[in-house]
């Protein structure tokens, strides 16, 4: 199970921390990722990090959003702008191909 926090509403140029945790520790045997879904919009994949460390990221959030695990998963989310809101979701992976979604948490950013 994963369970999603941190989210919020804040003024665009803002930062957020989003948190994943999982039931188990899973995070060194599935790559996590985190995922947002603006209304109307396509569920998208913004950044993901391996079961091995490593990290990646959509173009669009590349500089301004960071991955990172511990206890659990995070994404440290800084100059937010408008179009970043969404409703993120959390992503465990599995090579097997088991995969496990969060419920989510909103994400808003306006003036």
């Amino acid at each position: 199970q994963l369970v999603e926090s941190g989210g919020g509403s804040v003024q665009p140029g803002g930062s957020l921390i989003l948190a994943c945790k999982a039931s188990g520790n899973i995070f060194n045997f599935y790559d996590m990722s985190w995922h947002r879904q603006a209304p109307g919009k396509e569920r998208e994949w913004v950044a993901t990090i391996a079961s091995g460390g490593s990290t990646d990221y959509a173009d669009s959030v590349r500089g301004r959003f960071t991955i990172s695990k511990a206890s659990a998963v995070y994404l440290e989310m800084n100059d937010l702008k408008p179009e970043d809101t969404a409703i993120y979701y959390c992503n465990a992976q599995h090579l097997r191909g088991w995969s496990y979604w969060g419920q989510g948490t909103q994400v808003t950013v306006s003036s």
